[in-house]
Order: structure tokens, then C-alpha cells, then sequence
């Protein structure tokens, strides 16, 4: 074979195995993925040498291994149109509440939140899915019920009972996750078209729902919360918030958090170079923003962030390219969901919001967590990869699905 045949052999290859869609969204996906794995590298010297010896190297190996999957599972679920997922929506809502049920009685408690399934050996975190189901199920009646989306009882009151319900499922061991998740509901809705009296119905009753448990729990001595589950956990992570303690204890996590955060400066102290990472409780998982900015400085640090934003954006623009609404919709919300999640991450490390445990997507050490993330960033991709081509207009089309 002559070097030209294998130029246009390897071309052809290259043609097939491509990634389509938004080639902006695909390199910031990539470059965050690269960037945790340095971050993962870097900041897994204390767990290394608790558990491993000092081999730190195990961690960015299986970093590395489950971000290889994960693209693998991106690259796949970007392959499948958009379309398929409607469907498999409804099905993956109904398996998601006997999930979170079982995660409330016999789930896995790590770090005091009972959070985690263990089947057939695999642990996970039963709100990932829940998440990606919701989501996929709230833009599906979205999508299907625009010609009556104001409608109060025919789409509003029954999109906004699986929402509730789920969020409530989710909310007594990650209240955290269940907040964004529930945000993220109402940035959809808005997005599709609901009536904006219902939504600030909606909003109102939950914040005063909230301040009256809030209200509730520092009424209450703290004697009398032991025992209940995270309630008393919630009460000290916002009673401690932004205050100085005379206990260095509880504020442990934030003080070197700040100290990591200014010693790296405008250029930071270079890859591998933090000395916070071996005093800060989780430095690999949610405050491993702090020790990129310890290491990239305040340049790096805001680089990040532009990156989350970008792929805001990006998502955004689908809106108007979109000729479904389900497309349109689907790709807002999950991207919506995952950079949220980023900005509080984000906001905890710079002490600008209580500890909430939520990572940072692509970035944070992570398991399952990383695959189901995937998953969701597969789907915004189909949505980016098929948008760009050209479809008749359909019954299904018209309908908005």
C-alpha cells in the first residue's frame, strides 16, 4: 500500500471514529478531564500515604482508567440521536424511586450520609441517576405539552409532583444534590414556556418551607438533634458558616481552604507544588478547586471557571439552533445541572457557601460518579451532533419532541 492509500485509509478511519457535534464543547470536556487528572495527581499525597504507602501514582491511574471509560461512554451515548432518549426517560424515572427508597433504608453510609447502593459489588450514588432521569423526564413533558404548557393541571401540577417527589427522596441524606436538582427543574421549566406566576408560587413556598426547618432547627438544642439523621449536620454546617471559631476544629476544612487559595497568588506555586494538600480534609474531591488555585493561581483558578461558563454557553445556543423542543431543552438542563454543581463547588472552596459535599464534574477524583457524569455529558453531545444536520420537518417535529 502507497503512502497516499495509507493517508486516506487513516483519514477514512478518522472520518468514523470522530467525535460530532460542538468541536468547542468536546476540547473543554477534554481539557478539564486532562486538567483533574493533574489536579488528582497532585492533590492525593495525604490518602497515598495513608493507604498506599506513599504510592500516589494508583490514584491518577485510576483516574486515568475511569476517565477512559468514560469517554468511551460519552462517545457512544453521543453516537445515539436524541431522539431514543425520550422513551427511556419514563422508564428510568420509575426505576429511580424504588432506588431512592432502598437508598434511605439500606443504603451505604460514608462520611455520615447514607448516600450509596452497593449491587453486585458496584457502589454508587443512587442521586446521579435520579438526576439524569429527571431532568430527561421534565424536558420530555415539557416537550410534549407545549400547546398546553400554561395549563395549571394538565402540565404544571403533575410535572411538578415528580419533581417534588424526587427531590424528597433525595433531599434527608444529600439536601445539596436535591437543591440543585430542584433548581435546575425550574430553570427548564422557565426555559420551556411555564407559566412564570406558577413558578413563583413554586419558589415562594419553597423558601419559606425553608426558613421555617431552618427555623425549626436552631430553635431546637443541639442535645435534642442528635440522632436525626443529618438534620443536625445541616444546622452546624449554616450556624458555622463565615463565622470565626474559637474551636479551629469546625472550621478546619475552610481555614485551609483560604490558606491554599492565598498562597498560590496570581501564577500559583506551579503543578505539584501545594502544601495545603497534605492538611485539607478531601483535597482530591470537594475542595480540589481550592488546590488548583494553590497551584495555577488566580489565573488558573478563574481559566476554570471560564471554561464551566463557555460550556454554559455553548449549550445555550442550542436553544435557538434546536428544532425540537426536547433537544433544545435536554442539552440546557443537564448542562445547566453539571455547571451548577461546578459553581458550588466552586463557591464552598472559596468559603462563599456552606460545605455541600458536590464535586467537580470531570475534575474531582471520583467512581461511578465520573461514568454517570459522562453519560450526561454524552447526551448534550448528541444533541450538538445531531442538530447540526439537517432533518425534515415531521409530525414529531412539529409536536416539539
Amino acid at each position: 500500500m502507497s503512502n497516499i492509500q495509507e493517508i486516506q485509509a487513516a483519514q477514512t478511519l478518522w472520518n468514523r471514529i470522530k467525535p460530532r457535534g460542538d468541536m468547542f464543547m468536546w476540547g473543554i470536556i477534554f481539557t478539564l478531564s486532562i486538567w483533574g487528572l493533574l489536579a488528582i495527581y497532585s492533590s492525593t499525597g495525604a490518602l497515598a500515604y495513608k493507604k498506599n504507602g506513599g504510592i500516589v501514582e494508583i490514584y491518577l491511574l485510576q483516574q486515568a482508567a475511569l476517565l477512559a471509560v468514560g469517554f468511551f461512554v460519552m462517545f457512544f451515548v453521543h453516537s445515539i440521536h436524541y431522539r431514543y432518549f425520550i422513551g427511556l426517560s419514563k422508564l428510568l424515572l420509575w426505576i429511580t424511586y424504588p432506588l431512592l427508597i432502598y437508598t434511605l433504608i439500606f443504603g451505604v453510609e460514608i462520611n455520615g450520609a447514607k448516600r450509596w447502593v452497593n449491587i453486585i459489588g458496584i457502589t454508587f450514588q443512587s442521586s446521579d441517576i435520579a438526576k439524569l432521569a429527571l431532568i430527561m423526564f421534565v424536558t420530555r413533558e415539557l416537550a410534549r405539552k407545549q400547546e398546553e404548557i400554561k395549563d395549571l393541571k394538565k402540565s404544571f401540577m403533575p410535572i411538578l409532583t415528580h419533581i417534588t417527589l424526587i427531590c424528597l427522596l433525595i433531599a434527608p441524606e444529600n439536601l445539596s444534590t436535591a437543591l440543585v436538582l430542584f433548581a435546575t427543574c425550574m430553570v427548564i421549566m422557565f426555559i420551556g414556556r411555564v407559566s412564570i406566576k406558577h413558578l413563583l408560587g413554586v419558589g415562594g413556598a419553597g423558601l419559606l418551607a425553608g426558613i421555617i426547618l431552618f427555623g425549626i432547627l436552631f430553635a431546637v438544642p443541639e442535645k435534642a438533634l442528635k440522632g436525626t439523621g443529618r438534620l443536625l449536620t445541616w444546622k452546624n454546617r449554616v450556624e458555622h458558616f463565615g463565622k470565626k471559631e474559637l474551636d479551629p476544629d469546625k472550621t478546619f476544612q475552610n481555614d485551609h481552604a483560604k490558606i491554599a487559595i492565598a498562597s498560590g497568588g496570581i501564577i500559583g506555586k506551579l503543578p505539584g507544588n501545594s502544601t495545603e494538600r497534605n492538611f485539607l480534609p478531601e483535597a482530591y474531591s470537594d475542595f480540589i478547586y481550592a488546590i488548583i488555585a494553590e497551584e495555577y493561581g488566580l489565573i488558573g483558578a478563574i481559566t476554570m471557571l471560564l471554561l464551566y461558563m463557555f460550556f454554559l454557553y455553548r449549550a445555550m445556543r442550542m436553544v435557538i439552533k434546536s428544532p425540537k423542543a426536547f433537544g433544545a431543552l435536554i442539552a440546557v438542563g443537564l448542562s445547566f445541572s453539571l455547571v451548577l454543581q461546578a459553581l458550588i463547588n466552586m463557591a464552598v472552596a472559596v468559603n462563599i457557601f456552606p460545605v455541600t459535599g458536590l464535586t467537580l464534574p470531570l475534575v474531582s477524583k471520583g467512581g461511578t460518579s465520573i461514568l454517570l457524569t459522562s453519560v450526561a455529558f454524552g447526551v448534550i453531545m448528541s444533541v450538538s451532533r445531531y442538530i447540526e444536520q439537517d432533518e425534515p420537518q415531521t409530525e414529531e417535529t412539529k409536536t416539539g419532541i
